[in-house]
């Protein structure tokens, strides 16, 4: 006897990666400058304090360089799960109701706020001479930063559970 299928999703496509890579990005890029400068202020590093036009400069070549990564990560998930199994499920069980309740893909949201905030700094400092910034990290500075760019982490993964809870997104169907 076959068992009833639920209706068959498909995994992101280019639009959904890269729209997501973007605004997670920027979000995180703005966070990042602040961390940067809280922990070279915090290290006594030297300041780091970029004006909001070399801010804008530099967002601009990081635009692309997200539109790039979304591309690849993209590429890279379909290489490892073919056909996105694992991301369907996933979904279908948050909008079932059991998935995360408040805190949303919340080990994600740690790591991508670590990782952004290291891929601005390296764009900051791969851009800085072609900005006519003087930049200079140390690997100490970047690590707080990143930690302390956790926390940026933590509130996108509760403000996202909270919009869920609020837009009943993943609420159990009766």
């Amino acid at each position: 006897m076959a068992v009833p299928t639920k209706k068959s999703s498909t995994p992101p496509g280019v639009a959904i990666w890269v729209s997501v890579t973007l605004l997670w990005g920027t979000v995180f890029y703005w966070t990042s400058i602040f961390m940067l400068q809280l922990a070279s202020f915090r290290l006594g590093e030297g300041p780091f304090n970029p004006s909001k036009n070399e801010q804008w400069q530099v967002y601009g070549i990081q635009f692309v360089v997200l539109i790039l990564f979304g591309l690849v990560a993209m590429m890279v998930k379909n290489l490892f799960e073919p056909g996105g199994k694992k991301q369907i499920e996933r979904w279908q069980n948050i909008s079932e109701g059991k998935g995360e309740k408040l805190f949303i893909s919340f080990a994600g949201s740690l790591a991508t706020s670590f990782f952004f905030t290291t891929l601005t700094a390296l764009t900051f400092l791969a851009t800085s001479g072609f900005v006519g910034l003087a930049v200079r990290f140390t690997i100490p500075v970047v690590l707080l930063a990143a930690l302390f760019n956790i926390a940026a982490g933590i509130a996108a993964s509760l403000i996202v559970g909270l919009i869920f809870l609020i837009a009943k997104v993943g609420r159990k169907k009766s």
